[in-house]
C-alpha cells in the first residue's frame, strides 16, 4: 500500500519517557513517510493520547488541537518543583495538613469553570521570541502573564497519603502541571504532578489508542488501516452539513454558499451528497458559510 493511499489519523498511547518528537519519528520510519504530524505536545512524563496526522490528515491538525482535553493526573501533595512535576529539581517541602475526600472536593470546586492560569516557567510558551524552558533552564525563568482556560470538570478520583488523584476535562492551552500546583496552592501544602495521562483529544479517546509495539506488529501484518480513523470521525463531536453539488465546488474553491442556520462561528464537517468528506466549513450567522478548510479530492 502506497503512503499515499493512507489518510486518517492513528491514536497512539505514548509511553513515558518519549518526547511527543520521539514518537513521530519512529512512525515516520514505520510508515516510509514524512507527511506524519502530532496534535498537541505531551511532556516525556506525561502518558497516554497522542493523535498522529497521517498525509491529507496533517491540514486538519491545529484544528483538532482546538477541541478539548481530558486527563487523570496524580499530584504529590507538599513536594514542589522547579518544573511543577516529578522531573524537577525540589524547591520546597511542607507538611501535609489533615485532609478528606470532603475537604478536597470542596476546593476542586473552587477551580471550575473560566479563569486565568499562569503557564509553567518550564514551557513553550514564547517570550521574546524565545521559548520559556530554554530562559529557565538558563535560570532565568520568566514570570508568564496568565491565560485564559476552562476547566469543564474536575472530579477526586482517590486520596492516598501523599497522594491525590483527579479527573480533568478541559480547553485548549491549560497545563494540568500549573493545575496541580494551584490546588496544592489552594490546600495549604503545594503539590507537583507525580503522573499524568491524557485521556482524550477531542472526540479520540484512549480506548482508540495503540501502543508502539501494537502500531508495529500491524504495520509488518499488512494490518495498519484497522487502527487508522477516519479523517471526519476524530471530528465526531462537531455538527456535520451536508452540501449541494454548487455549495461543494464553492468550498473546494473558497467561496461563499447559503446553508443551514447556525449561530456564527459555528465550525462543521462538510460532506458531499454521496457522504464523502470535503473539509471543514465555517458560518458567520445568516445562513452565510465558507470553508474552514477544504481537503483535496483523494
Amino acid at each position: 500500500m502506497s503512503d499515499q493511499a493512507l489518510h486518517g489519523f492513528l491514536v497512539i498511547c505514548k509511553p513515558r519517557g518519549w518526547s511527543s518528537h520521539d514518537v513521530v519519528a519512529r512512525v515516520r520510519r514505520l510508515l516510509g513517510t514524512r507527511h506524519v504530524g502530532h496534535a498537541g505536545t505531551l511532556d516525556p512524563l506525561a502518558e497516554g493520547v497522542l493523535p498522529l496526522a497521517i498525509n491529507r490528515a496533517t491540514k486538519l491538525v491545529n484544528h483538532l488541537v482546538e477541541g478539548d482535553k481530558a486527563y487523570f493526573a496524580v499530584l504529590r501533595l507538599g513536594v514542589m518543583t522547579d518544573t511543577l512535576d516529578a522531573e524537577g529539581a525540589v524547591l520546597e517541602q511542607r507538611p501535609l495538613p489533615a485532609l478528606d475526600p470532603n475537604t478536597v472536593t470542596q476546593v476542586l470546586a473552587h477551580f471550575l469553570g473560566p479563569q486565568l492560569q499562569a503557564p509553567p516557567a518550564f514551557s513553550a510558551v514564547r517570550v521574546a521570541g524565545r521559548r520559556a524552558y530554554a530562559l529557565a533552564r538558563r535560570g532565568a525563568a520568566p514570570e508568564l502573564p496568565p491565560r485564559p482556560i476552562i476547566i469543564r470538570s474536575l472530579d477526586l478520583c482517590w486520596l492516598a497519603g501523599d497522594l491525590l488523584a483527579i479527573q480533568v476535562q478541559c480547553s485548549k492551552g491549560t497545563y494540568v502541571r500549573a493545575l496541580a500546583r494551584d490546588i496544592g496552592e489552594a490546600l495549604g501544602c503545594g503539590a507537583s504532578l507525580a503522573r499524568l495521562v491524557r485521556t482524550r483529544v477531542g472526540a479520540l479517546r484512549l480506548e482508540d489508542a495503540a501502543g508502539l509495539e501494537e502500531l508495529t506488529a500491524a504495520v509488518e501484518s499488512g494490518r495498519l488501516l484497522e487502527l487508522v480513523i477516519g479523517i471526519d470521525r476524530a471530528f465526531a463531536a462537531w455538527p456535520a452539513v451536508v452540501l449541494s453539488s454548487r455549495a461543494a465546488a464553492r468550498l473546494r474553491h473558497g467561496g461563499a454558499w447559503r446553508g443551514p442556520e447556525a449561530p456564527p462561528g459555528t465550525v462543521a464537517r462538510a460532506y458531499a451528497s454521496d457522504g464523502s468528506f470535503l473539509g471543514l466549513a465555517a458560518t458567520a450567522g445568516g445562513g452565510l458559510w465558507g470553508p474552514r478548510l477544504a481537503l483535496e479530492a483523494a
